[in-house]
């Protein structure tokens, strides 16, 4: 074999080692290539949407109490649950069960007169007078006629401290009234995602995320605060329920295309 040929046989089994190589590295690519997924763009558009309602506490919390003074521990709680009992007796006269009527609070503290500098020291000293004997109850209830009516009957029966009148919703209209403002939140947020998109010439096509608020319940605010209610006690003591506004809001990523 001439020098000749020997070049030209080494030059075409370069070029076949290089077709072979070349054709190897560039077909895993285009396959590897093929099997990735094109990531299109995703058109949104995100609103709130919010749903207020009128709504009439159905739950009435009154917190009232017996305040007690003696000489002595022991008679000042002893008078303190004679009141109490006759308290929570003509409660319970009206039509108020046991479950509706809680212990809030029960202290015994000491009463002390300053008798002003003591001997010696400079400091100044107290001279114990007494025992002070308070007990405080809550009553939850559903029956708001009988507000006025428990006052009365407390107070005319021994409770001589009335510290809160209040309304509020219960549990349950509570739950109701929010279902209801939810739906209608999300149907708000709809409604202004298809106005807004209507001269675009887009449309809704999907829901991306949806995050929803706490519900917007005003905290019940004290009617009346007082103590030592004797005066009170003169027949049904006129109490009045007002509306409460209650709102919610919701926000909605709405995934969006060519209408």
């Amino acid at each position: 074999m001439t020098n000749k040929t020997r070049i030209l046989s080494a030059v075409a089994v370069i070029a076949i080692i290089s077709t072979v190589l070349i054709a190897g590295m560039q077909g895993p690519d285009k396959a590897y290539a093929q099997q990735v997924p094109y990531l299109q763009q995703t058109n949104t558009i995100s609103v709130t949407g919010q749903a207020s309602e009128s709504v009439t506490p159905d739950l009435a919390s009154i917190q009232l109490g017996v305040d007690t003074q003696a000489k002595s521990a022991q008679n000042a709680t002893s008078q303190n649950a004679q009141e109490m009992n006759a308290t929570i007796a003509a409660i319970e006269n009206l039509g108020i069960t046991t479950s509706e009527i809680s212990t809030s609070s029960f202290t015994i503290s000491p009463i002390y007169n300053n008798t002003g500098p003591s001997m010696g020291d400079g400091g100044s000293s107290n001279e114990l007078l007494g025992y002070e004997v308070s007990n405080r109850i809550l009553i939850q209830t559903t029956q708001l006629g009988l507000v006025g009516n428990i006052l009365d009957a407390a107070v005319g029966a021994g409770a001589n401290r009335v510290d809160d009148v209040s309304f509020t919703l219960s549990p349950q209209k509570e739950q109701e009234v929010k279902d209801t403002l939810l739906e209608n939140a999300i149907l708000d947020a709809q409604s202004r995602a298809q106005k807004a998109l209507s001269p675009l010439g887009q449309k809704i096509t999907g829901v991306q995320t949806v995050t929803l608020s706490e519900l917007n319940v005003p905290p019940p605010g004290p009617l009346y605060q007082g103590r030592f209610m004797s005066a009170m006690a003169m027949p049904t003591t006129p109490i009045f329920t007002s509306s409460q506004e209650i709102t919610t809001t919701v926000n909605v990523t709405f995934l969006i295309g060519p209408q």
